[in-house]
């Protein structure tokens, strides 16, 4: 994944990465793969891993800036030389990030993938509900694909329970569980709250129903304990 450094301790080796998923990763200084240390500012590409980054390494680093006698130079060469390359930043900063423009499906698959154990970050609501749109999709597909077999095998026709339905529900409701929680939190962060309020859910109805009102409030439009306002959020 690319990001940006926001700050890093060379002295402690430690730092902060922002993803371009917009969430912030602790950084470490054996995380680091090609060099000693990294500024804040530089772009980098990295491995999450929960809320760490791993396998860091710049790929575009911060350029020095130029002192008198560069800003002197001749107008014909200045004129011929090619226009530098502007970073790319994340954040609350960033115009346009990947997590904005590819759309409500990549946050559903990010959230299988790269975000299936990760407790740490803020999430907006477009990622929040982005997940459940297909989340809602995918049981669907997978309660209609029980039935059809169950159908086929006869299950449907007699008193017992239709196994493959009930089955393929359950291991589906299992294999996203984790994620469904992970999102909650971030959600929770990202309205400046900490994630324990999830344990609400576990009141019956009551607690569903102020879940999901947390789940609609705007995100905080500044930065929090839990990282940055994440990419794509206007502020």
């Amino acid at each position: 994944m690319r990001g940006e450094v926001l700050h890093y301790d060379e002295d402690q080796g430690f730092g902060f990465i922002t993803g371009a998923d917009g969430n912030r990763y602790t950084l470490a200084r054996e995380d680091l793969r090609r060099e000693a240390s990294v500024a804040g500012g530089t772009t980098v590409e990295f491995q999450p891993a929960g809320g760490r980054a791993r396998d860091v390494f710049s790929i575009q680093p911060r350029s020095a800036p130029a002192d008198a006698s560069t800003a002197t130079a001749a107008p014909s060469q200045a004129g011929n030389a090619p226009a530098a390359r502007q970073p790319q930043h994340f954040g609350r900063s960033a115009e346009q990030s990947p997590a904005e423009s590819a759309g409500l499906w990549n946050y559903f698959w990010l959230g299988l993938t790269e975000n299936y154990f990760n407790f740490a970050g803020r999430a907006r609501r477009k990622e929040y509900w982005g997940y459940c749109l297909f989340w809602t999709i995918a049981l669907i597909v997978v309660i209609g694909l029980g039935v059809f077999i169950d159908d086929a095998m006869g299950n449907l026709d007699n008193s017992e329970l239709p196994a493959v339905t009930v089955g393929l529900f359950g291991v589906f409701l299992l294999a996203t569980a984790l994620p469904w929680f992970g999102l909650n939190v971030r959600r929770l962060h990202d309205i400046g709250l900490t994630g324990w309020l999830f344990l609400l859910f576990l009141i019956p109805t009551f607690g569903t129903v102020i879940i999901l009102i947390f789940a609609l409030i705007p995100t905080q439009a500044r930065e929090n304990q839990w990282g940055p306002v994440p990419a794509g959020v206007r502020v």
